[in-house]
């Protein structure tokens, strides 16, 4: 659904035949224009590069955390600085609303500032009381990272695996979605511009195929994906195959839940927002909506009400609602989920069609009575569809959350915390929130489990990922 692997592409790298790589395009989702056009690098200048960037990690790794800090306090005062330039060419190539284009381009700001703020405590040495004179852990760097992002938050996806990453003392190289070629350029001059030694950071414009090349070669150390779960799926095997570390932050279906006590109109104004925000295109977005039958109708109600007032348009309009989805062929995959669903009996709510004759528009479309054996209920709806589950009692709503292969988020909604926080100790997810959107925070550690990967991002927890946790012993 996101930015997978192409199984014809990998085919064919494994067989040594020759990919001839299709260029990356930016496309402006609202018009469909194509912005320009980039041709993949050739096999000799990923070599250069990699090479580059393995003998500039070195250097970085000696530096001391404060001048590494140095750096990262800089790129964040870049994204300050230039926010309004970069939100505009996220929404220009990717086509969310502007104001969550500012939005996250202020994330990647407090995220390097956090990184900056707390590496040096999180990595520090720490004395073990042993049998030796004096043992200690200590925290050093595995080398060169392979970051490979997803195109839905292509600002901060990068910055939340690399800002860590780089305070550890790695080098980091992006493969970006190939739809966002732009933001993955600016991203690196951002680097280059707060002064960062040069080759530390790299973006490689590179294809599908040739990432599973770079991520076999042994100058990467260690690979994070953001993705889907097929996409996880080959990363980690070729990643195992050579004994690489990887992080794996794949697809989610968060729930919902909305339990008999809650505020209505206050929580439908909140799930709005959680399947909308980034129109639907997020793993933790709330994708099923688990309603205690006794205020399921009310609930649907508000929520239409909302829906049906916003408006689709220019997203750099700030009365805009509705935003283009990324691409017309994601548009065009959520429209046959939706329609497979209400074949198998889910019942339309809200519109669930295209929107105008320009851009891939799609309608805010909410499906009532799924359930399990649907499309909607099954599968990862990467887009503004609400899935809405009925049910009698908080039992069967834990019961029904917990059906799904995937593992990442899930909000529970009361007017009980502590009901609300017993609750969501029992779903089963990589984080669960009470009366609360759910979402990614610098302070906290963040990641799935089941198909929605493995591995952490964030928090100390994050940070520690991509270091050789190693013990030191002395008599």
């Amino acid at each position: 659904m996101r930015d997978e692997v192409n199984s014809a592409d990998a085919l064919a790298v494994m067989t040594n035949r020759r990919v001839t790589a299709m260029p990356m395009l930016s496309i402006n989702p609202a018009t469909g224009q194509t912005l320009h056009s980039f041709p993949t690098w050739p096999a000799s200048e990923i070599d250069t590069v990699l090479s580059q960037v393995e003998s500039a990690q070195a250097g970085w790794a000696a530096l001391g955390f404060e001048q590494r800090a140095g750096f990262m306090r800089n790129l964040a005062q870049i994204f300050r600085q230039r926010s309004e330039e970069y939100a505009h060419l996220i929404t220009e190539e990717m086509g969310k609303l502007l104001k969550e284009a500012r939005a996250e381009v202020g994330k990647c700001a407090m995220g390097c500032d956090y990184y900056a703020d707390h590496a040096q405590a999180y990595l520090s040495d720490e004395v073990i009381a042993s049998d030796a004179s004096r043992s200690l852990v200590v925290y050093q760097p595995l080398g060169t990272v392979l970051c490979i992002m997803p195109w839905n938050f292509p600002f901060w996806q990068l910055i939340r695996a690399a800002a860590p990453a780089m305070m550890a003392g790695n080098a980091v190289v992006l493969k970006h979605a190939s739809n966002v070629p732009r933001c993955a350029l600016a991203l690196e001059e951002a680097f280059r511009q707060a002064g960062f030694p040069e080759h530390i950071f790299r973006t490689l414009m590179i294809s599908a195929a040739q990432a599973e090349t770079v991520i076999a070669d042994p100058r990467i150390a260690a690979v994070t994906l953001t993705g889907s779960s097929a996409a996880g799926r080959k990363v980690a095997a070729i990643a195992g195959q050579h004994l690489k570390k990887c992080v794996l932050e794949l697809g989610g279906s968060d729930p919902f839940i909305v339990l008999d006590d809650a505020d209505i109109e206050a929580t439908a104004k909140q799930a709005l927002t959680a399947r909308l925000q980034n129109m639907g295109q997020s793993c933790i977005a709330a994708k099923r909506f688990i309603l205690v039958e006794t205020i399921a109708d009310a609930f649907v109600a508000q929520l239409k009400t909302l829906m049906n007032q916003l408006q689709s348009g220019d997203p750099k309009d700030g009365a805009t609602g509705i935003a283009p989805m990324a691409r017309e062929d994601l548009r065009t995959e959520l429209h046959a989920q939706v329609e497979r669903s209400l074949a198998a009996g889910a019942q339309r709510v809200t519109s669930g069609a295209f929107i105008g004759t320009q851009g891939a528009y799609y309608a805010p479309t909410i499906l009532d009575h799924v359930q399990p054996g649907m499309a909607a209920f099954d599968e990862e709806l990467f887009g503004p569809v609400a899935a809405i589950v009925r049910v009698k009692n908080a039992g069967e709503a834990i019961q029904l959350a917990n059906r799904t292969h995937f593992g990442l988020g899930g909000s529970v909604w009361t007017c009980d915390a502590v009901r609300g926080e017993a609750l969501a100790r029992q779903i089963h997810a990589g984080c669960t929130f009470v009366n609360g959107i759910v979402k990614s925070d610098p302070r906290l550690p963040f990641g799935g489990v089941k198909e929605s990967g493995y591995g952490r991002e964030l928090s100390y927890h994050g940070i520690r990922e991509f270091v050789n946790i190693k013990t030191v012993w002395i008599k």
